[in-house]
């Protein structure tokens, strides 16, 4: 059974960006329940330095998806752009290992 997506996420800063997990998407686990350790990001509304070398499709970093983001990363994504305003995202599975993505992440935003 094909799994719902979630819904585009929109960020305080404006910064908006699809975020899905299921057995079809560049995420693990690959499955459709979760929770998910990796995710896939899509079409963000404008190039973010922080996914780049996770894109697709380099060159078209607002037209491509974006596979495997740690969901730590994610987490300092949401942070950096001030919090979601509106949308879904997979539920994530918070580890030691992404936990420290999360502070490592987090480290290099401040240091900007």
């Amino acid at each position: 059974m094909p799994k719902e997506n979630y819904k585009f996420l929109h960020f305080r800063s404006g910064f908006g960006a699809s975020v899905q997990a299921s057995e079809t998407n560049y995420c693990i686990p690959r499955d459709n329940t979760g929770p998910y350790t990796h995710v896939e990001i899509g079409f963000p509304t404008a190039p973010e330095p922080l996914i780049c070398g996770y894109a697709d499709e380099p060159d078209r970093p607002t037209e491509t998806v974006y596979g495997y983001i740690p969901a730590g990363l994610l987490k300092a994504l949401v942070i950096k752009h001030g919090g979601i305003e509106s949308g879904t995202h997979p539920e994530l599975s918070m580890d030691a290992e992404q936990s420290a993505i999360l502070a490592e992440t987090l480290a290099i935003i401040g240091e900007k």
